[in-house]
């Protein structure tokens, strides 16, 4: 199945005369309420801020951040950036200040424990902060608000619980924990405590996902391709070729979010090819 029908994308996005160059690799992308939209650069270590337009805005973390990887943005605006050198988890305000730092930054974890090069984190319906950890490690945990470790699960392999790397995770509405298993071309649902439920394998190499509100999974692929479904597991479009082009792309897509239009945001992570493309729903 292959369908772009119901969607456009904005040629040059963010790089227009209102824009700025968003430089050496750009793993991260996600928007929040008020239209902004924030990028996630890795050289050097930053967080931009642009509108939804991609008028440049602002830059955030500049002397803070080590290696931006994925982000996710809160119902009040709050921006969670996971630091995969920095072994750390920052929570920003709306305003860039930063608000909460999980870990210790320039730490590794103890084995099992957080944090050691930390992928995604993202809160779930109950309040607490379930992290994907991620290249140091083969693990998922989930943190109460206080800052306890509730519980983790995961260790190196194959097989159910198990991963290869936990590059992503969401948590959806009933609380289950969807971890992107980027090498093991899959991507595994668990519930709140980590017990293992099922998992999805029509994948190629899975970067990451986005559950809408009316329950639509977006995932993107790191072989040029986006994959959209329902929460059963039925395939309802799938698009994506190799190229430099608009709409094309350099075999990358990195990360992804749908924003309260509608609107999908890739960004990429290919050495001549460092974007961020939006595609307008039509």
């Amino acid at each position: 199945m292959s369908s772009t029908c119901e969607y456009e994308v904005v040629e040059n996005w963010g790089l227009g005369p209102r824009g700025r160059s968003m430089g050496g690799v750009v793993p991260g992308v996600a928007a929040d309420s008020r239209g902004r939209v924030f990028v996630g650069r890795r050289h050097p270590p930053a967080l931009l801020v642009y509108d939804r337009d991609g008028a440049y805005a602002d830059t955030w973390g500049a002397d803070l951040l080590g290696n931006p990887h994925l982000l996710w943005v809160d119902g009040e605006d709050r921006v969670y950036a996971a630091d995969t050198d920095d072994h750390t988890i920052r929570c920003f305000s709306p305003r860039g200040e930063v608000v909460h730092t999980w870990g210790t930054p320039g730490v590794e974890g103890a084995p099992d424990q957080p944090f050691n090069r930390p992928t995604k984190a993202m809160r779930g319906p109950s309040g607490d902060l379930y992290v994907s950890d991620g290249y140091g490690q083969h693990r998922i945990h989930r943190i109460s608000d206080s800052g306890e470790l509730l519980h983790s699960w995961g260790s190196a392999g194959t097989g159910p619980g198990q991963f290869a790397l936990p590059h992503s995770l969401w948590v959806d509405r009933h609380e289950r924990v969807w971890a992107v298993d980027r090498e093991n071309n899959r991507i595994q649902r668990f519930d709140s405590e980590g017990r293992y439920l099922d998992e999805w394998t029509d994948l190629v190499m899975p970067m990451d996902l986005f559950i809408t509100p009316d329950d639509t999974v977006y995932i993107v692929e790191a072989h040029s391709r986006v994959s959209i479904f329902d929460m059963e597991g039925r395939l309802l479009a799938r698009w994506g070729e190799d190229g430099p082009a608009p709409g094309q792309f350099a075999d990358s897509p990195h990360s992804i979010w749908v924003d309260d239009e509608g609107s999908l945001y890739i960004g990429e992570v290919a050495t001549l090819h460092d974007r961020v493309q939006k595609f307008r729903r039509t």
